[in-house]
């Protein structure tokens, strides 16, 4: 309000005790009023209006646009409105611009105004808009007529009304179909579009494991990732729009977004926001059962979250301060990272204690001169499903991502009363969170202790050969390329003759099996007892050669 005068800063005060009628946009003084004072000042005038006719703000903004300040998300919900409407001048024939339906979008305003004004300070005409509750034709939005200034009636209260009962009708509808949270899936990426979507195809089996239902997905190749906001702000109308066509309650990133990113658009919508991160973060709180498990993944969570601590209120800005604690005090900011400090010390020392256990248990086999292979390879490539058929045992094993975080050992027995421990490890996964390498570490320990690593990985999966190099990356990354490995092509059996004959030029050292059908694990039990169990015996275990994706 800085630079206004008295006369007009008295001006906007009266419009702020005005009430605006119920079944009227305003009455005829309202408008000249309003449309005065905004040629007076050369500005855009606005009047966010609740539904009982008050004025809740008066907006000053700029000649050519109005800057909506943070709104209370007290009334947010698939099925509710904002309950305000904005009525704002325009300083040019013009109607509603596009930016203004953006902002009726974003805001879930029950409706937006636009009120123009000619050179002399007099109302010419006003334009509105409402949500719909489903789209029509690609727009979410009813866009009016321009109407003459004098033709006044509209009850905008009584409309938005409606719509909420109808928005309440369609997430019924929804909700009956399927219970689950429904989430839309986005792509940002410099790729190609065709490895975008397999990259969202595996997002959508992670969503699915997490319980999420998904209700539809965006793919936008850029050159350049933006830093604000990953989307433009085109895009990110438009993906807006989606999410409203598909009544989806979250967004769901492939890949990481950076604190300010993240801040940026759970600012702009009214959604819940995710990264890959986040999801894969939460299949592994859902999955965890042991208490090491969950003391994991409770680390990984705080290491993530750490960084992305902002503070938004400025109100609980200050605690600690005052009468017994002098100085300028703790912020709740600076309070709340001090507790994750904290309690992620409290998680790494309970963490040593286990890893001292397990480390225990490994030089007790090491002393039974018992060898260890170690299954490792991508999620979902069956490696549970091996441990059990070779070891007759009913470790669960689920037709999902991330079904195994628990490290299993089972003792594997042979003809000649000999035997070795066979472990299974948690599933590796392409650009695996460096969180979780890092909360997992203490569990990964059972592949630095392995004499064998038994990389299994799904010969019927399409990205076959872009996993097989996700998995040795993430080997290689964790420093265990001395340890010889074998390659497992799982699920030989889904495989027709011409894909096997494919496979096995191209993947020439690897071993085909079937976990389900048993087919090739007597060559894998030979291979085993060879190399472990008679190993002076052994041929050069050649090491995996991850292909070129």
């Amino acid at each position: 309000m800085q630079g206004l005068k008295p006369s007009q800063l008295a001006a906007l005060n009266r419009l702020f005790n005005r009430r605006f009628p119920a079944a009227e946009v305003y009455t005829p003084e309202q408008a000249r009023e309003l449309a005065l004072l905004s040629r007076a000042l050369g500005r855009q005038l606005g009047l966010l209006i609740d539904r009982k006719g008050r004025v809740q703000n008066v907006l000053v903004g700029e000649a050519g646009s109005i800057l909506i300040p943070q709104l209370s998300r007290g009334r947010s919900g698939q099925e509710r409105l904002r309950g305000l409407r904005l009525l704002h001048t325009h300083l040019t024939p013009e109607g509603l611009s596009q930016e203004d339906l953006m902002d009726l979008l974003f805001l879930r305003l029950d409706a937006i105004i636009a009120l123009s004004v000619n050179p002399a300070g007099e109302p010419v005409q006003w334009q509105a808009a409402h949500l719909l509750p489903r789209a029509v034709e690609g727009q979410p939005y009813h866009l009016g007529a321009p109407q003459a200034w004098t033709r006044t009636a509209a009850d905008f209260a009584a409309t938005a009304q409606a719509l909420e009962d109808e928005l309440s009708r369609v997430a019924a509808a929804g909700r009956e179909a399927a219970d689950a949270p429904r989430a839309l899936l986005v792509s940002v990426s410099p790729q190609p579009r065709l490895l975008q979507e397999r990259n969202l195809d595996e997002l959508a089996a992670l969503a699915d494991t997490a319980g999420l239902t998904v209700a539809g997905r965006m793919v936008q190749r850029v050159a350049q990732v933006n830093p604000r906001l990953i989307l433009g702000k085109g895009k990110v109308a438009e993906l807006e729009v989606l999410a409203l066509q598909g009544r989806a309650d979250m967004l769901v990133f492939d890949g990481e977004l950076a604190p300010t990113q993240l801040h940026n658009l759970a600012d702009i919508t009214e959604r819940k926001v995710m990264d890959r991160t986040q999801l894969i973060l939460d299949i592994f709180a859902q999955h965890a059962v042991t208490r090491a498990g969950k003391l994991q993944v409770e680390l990984a969570q705080l290491r993530y979250t750490q960084p992305r601590l902002v503070g938004k209120n400025r109100a609980m800005d200050r605690l600690m301060g005052g009468i017994g604690g002098r100085g300028p005090g703790e912020t709740k900011l600076e309070t709340d990272r001090r507790k994750i400090r904290e309690r992620m010390a409290r998680i790494r020392a309970a963490l040593d204690q286990l890893r001292q256990q397990r480390s225990f248990t490994r030089a007790r086999r090491s002393r039974q001169g018992l060898p260890v292979a170690a299954l490792v390879g991508y999620t979902n490539a069956g490696k549970s499903t091996l441990l059990n058929t070779l070891t007759r045992s009913d470790v669960l094993a689920e037709n999902k991502l991330f079904a195994t975080l628990d490290p299993t050992t089972r003792r594997l027995r042979f003809p000649a009363a000999r035997e070795l421990v066979l472990a299974d490890t948690v599933g590796f996964i392409r650009n695996l969170p460096k969180e979780l390498v890092e909360a997992f570490q203490a569990t990964l320990e059972e592949l630095e202790a392995a004499d064998l690593l038994l990389h299994v990985a799904d010969a019927a999966h399409p990205d076959l050969l872009q996993q097989i190099a996700a998995v040795e990356e993430t080997l290689d990354q964790m420093e265990l390329g001395r340890v010889p490995r074998l390659l497992l092509l799982n699920k030989w059996d889904q495989l027709a003759a011409p894909a096997r004959a494919q496979l096995a030029d191209a993947l020439p050292h690897a071993l085909p099996v079937s976990a389900r059908s048993g087919e090739g694990l007597p060559a894998l039990l030979e291979a085993l007892e060879l190399r472990l169990l008679h190993p002076a015996h052994a041929l050069v275990l050649p090491q995996t050669n991850a292909p070129q994706a």
